[in-house]
């Protein structure tokens, strides 16, 4: 070859490699989508929340007599308590008194009780003194990592004892003295929202809540101040801010012996928390509690007549425009049984934060119905104590104590008799009777209730020996799944649905896997399931990193009744019966599915739903089980693919186990 031909063959060779780095995969941007693809996710899912929050409003006007009132509280409080997973048996608090401390005007108990067997809480009951009994005020902590020591919770214990009211502020699990995982110096190895959402994974898959456990923590503190010979047991109030404002609402809609409640700078109302910070962490979502019509006013309206003051901040990211809008209902439930005086709300120009005026209006509405005294008590200021000083460990960490059962614990113990149960059940079961259980759990509809998806060709690549269309597949209204059909010059009878949670074009470069099976005469249909590829949510909140980019839409799905899981199965299970038949003249092509990663669990699941539709199932990076999920405390970037309540049924194995060795294939 001379040096002419030699440069144009290098000439061609760049060209070519040129067009092929500079080819363009993306579905989306072609079409000239005018909304930015991660968002259709998320908008298709809030327009459901809006839709059922709509229907939840239409009920809500219909309630005009104490009857219907009083019917509707009951029937939310058990949906509530049903959907946390109910509660444990009350054991003995076995309460130490393991310290104390002389305040000015107060005096300071350090006390550790166990909510459950060898589950041990941290509190501090700050003691007026004076002449008992004392009326008694809990107060759970918001989400500060030094948990009751934080200073707004020592201000507001101290406030309301040096007016007068004993206080209980104690840990939360995750927080304080309470962390739940340990590093090697035995410190918490997580931040508190982290730990919760963790500790929530396991407690989703057994059929509970993580919120289950901290509202019992407060139960039992109750039970520990009514035990008190220098408490009053029926002057019993509750306050707390942020996260501690969300368990004050819990405790206050579920327990009656609160008489008097004050949460701060938590209620809102869903509408205007999902249009602006979103789902918040694991205890702030309950399963479909937004299907069902439980909205935040509702915490106040289970509760009513008894005495509520919303503590509410103006530039809090718990909106305060909700914030009042959930006042205006629940004060005319207020005076439909004639206390609208019993309701009321104080807003501060703040931000987020149990700030000085939200303490002191929190007071001075424990003062007015725990003491009946209507003044106009103030906050001076006053020294509060390091975080080693209130100490109740000997330790500093509960974990650190001899046979200390932690939240995560708890869930293993309840899957260990969950397993039980299933192993029971599909050894007597007829597999079709058990994959019905499954099919009603992950609520997935039979193949001929989906609907048709539509395709629309939007561009085409020619590569060597094959061309890629690009297709914009719709399952369902609004709803836009970019996918990238390989298709070699001459077909075989088989073909690949190709998903694979890092997006469609990650294996769809020239030399890549999936061109290896295009050139075996395959057709190859390669999809973005929504929240992957093109449509993924590249969120910086706070649970982004850890938990992966779809959590905050399991949480939306979740507060539906709904799974991620159960949608992106449907959406397989749409995209095999297109692929099917697509570019097949009439005689339909056999279907490999192949799921990688995040996409293993609903591709599992569609092929052991609707088997016939498919000739073998791949997986690659497939989970082993749920059960080690429960048995991993850290378990990152599992939470979209979990199913509330699925352990209590089925685990991944027995669906491997309902379709046999020779249709899935572990890669």
């Amino acid at each position: 070859m001379n040096n002419m031909n030699r440069i144009f063959a290098i000439a061609v060779l760049l060209t070519a490699s040129c067009a092929i780095s500079a080819e363009d995969l993306s579905v989306l941007n072609a079409e000239g989508s005018a909304n930015a693809p991660y968002m259709t996710f998320e908008a298709y899912l809030n327009a459901q929340a809006f839709a059922a929050l709509d229907r939840r409003q239409t009920e809500f006007e219909k309630l005009k007599t104490l009857e219907q009132i009083k019917n509707y509280q009951n029937r939310t409080r058990r949906f509530f308590v049903e959907q946390l997973g109910g509660f444990p048996e009350r054991t003995p608090l076995n309460e130490q008194l393991v310290g104390t401390l002389e305040g000015d005007g107060y005096r300071v108990e350090k006390v550790i009780y166990e909510s459950e067997p060898q589950h041990h809480v941290t509190a501090l009951l700050y003691l007026p003194l004076g002449q008992p009994p004392f009326p008694g005020v809990l107060v759970p902590c918001g989400h500060s990592s030094n948990g009751k020591a934080g200073e707004t919770y020592q201000r507001i214990s101290i406030l309301l004892a040096k007016n007068g009211l004993a206080a209980l502020c104690y840990d939360p699990i995750g927080q304080g003295e309470r962390a739940q995982i340990l590093n090697k110096k035995e410190k918490a190895e997580y931040g508190s929202t982290t730990e919760h959402t963790m500790a929530g994974i396991g407690a989703i898959l057994v059929g509970r809540n993580v919120a289950r456990y901290r509202i019992w923590d407060g139960i039992r503190g109750i039970d520990y101040l009514q035990s008190r010979r220098d408490i009053d047991p029926i002057r019993i109030g509750c306050t707390g801010n942020s996260g501690g404002g969300t368990l004050t609402s819990y405790l206050m809609a579920l327990d009656a012996r609160i008489a008097c409640a004050a949460p701060s700078c938590y209620l809102t109302s869903f509408r205007r928390l999902l249009e602006t910070a979103g789902s918040q962490d694991a205890e702030q979502n309950i399963f479909s509690q937004i299907a069902f019509g439980m909205d935040h006013a509702d915490y106040i309206i289970m509760r009513a007549p008894r005495p509520t003051l919303m503590c509410t901040a103006t530039r809090d990211f718990f909106d305060i425009r909700g914030s009042w809008d959930a006042f205006r209902e629940a004060k005319r439930i207020y005076a439909r049984f004639g206390y609208p005086h019993c309701v009321n709300l104080v807003e501060t120009d703040e931000t987020h934060g149990f700030t000085t005026d939200l303490r002191v209006g929190s007071v001075r509405w424990m003062r007015r119905w725990l003491l009946g005294k209507d003044d106009d008590t103030t906050e001076s200021d006053f020294p509060i104590r390091k975080d080693k000083e209130i100490q109740c460990t000997m330790n500093g960490q509960v974990m650190l104590m001899p046979e200390e059962r932690s939240v995560f614990d708890l869930n293993i113990e309840y899957e260990s008799v969950l397993a039980a149960k299933r192993q029971e059940f599909w050894a007597k079961t007829p597999k079709t009777d058990a994959l019905k259980a499954v099919r009603d759990i992950v609520k997935v509809r039979k193949l001929e209730e989906l609907p048709e998806v539509k395709s629309r060709l939007v561009g085409t690549i020619q590569r060597n020996g094959y061309r890629i269309e690009k297709l914009a597949l719709e399952p369902e209204p609004n709803v836009v799944l970019p996918a990238l059909a390989f298709l070699p010059a001459r077909p075989c009878e088989i073909t690949y649905l190709y998903l694979n949670d890092q997006g469609k074009q990650a294996d769809a470069s020239v030399g890549g896997a999936i061109e290896k099976i295009v050139h075996k005469g395959y057709i190859v249909l390669a999809v973005d399931m929504r929240g992957f590829g093109e449509t993924k949510h590249s969120s910086k909140k706070w649970y982004g990193g850890m938990f992966g980019p779809n959590a905050g839409h399991f949480y939306l799905a979740y507060l539906l009744g709904k799974s991620l899981v159960s949608l992106w199965t449907e959406d397989v299970l749409i995209c095999a019966r297109f692929l099917k038949n697509y570019q097949s003249n009439g005689l339909p092509r056999k279907v490999i599915l192949a799921g990688i990663g995040d996409i293993c669990i609903p591709a599992l699941h569609a092929v052991a739903l609707e088997p016939q539709l498919f000739e073998k199932l791949e997986l690659h990076r497939a989970p082993v089980s749920w059960a080690d999920v429960v048995r991993t405390p850290a378990a990152t970037n599992q939470i979209a693919t979990i199913i509330h309540g699925a352990l209590k049924v089925y685990d991944l194995p027995d669906l491997v186990k309902s379709l046999g060795p020779e249709k899935v294939k572990n890669l």
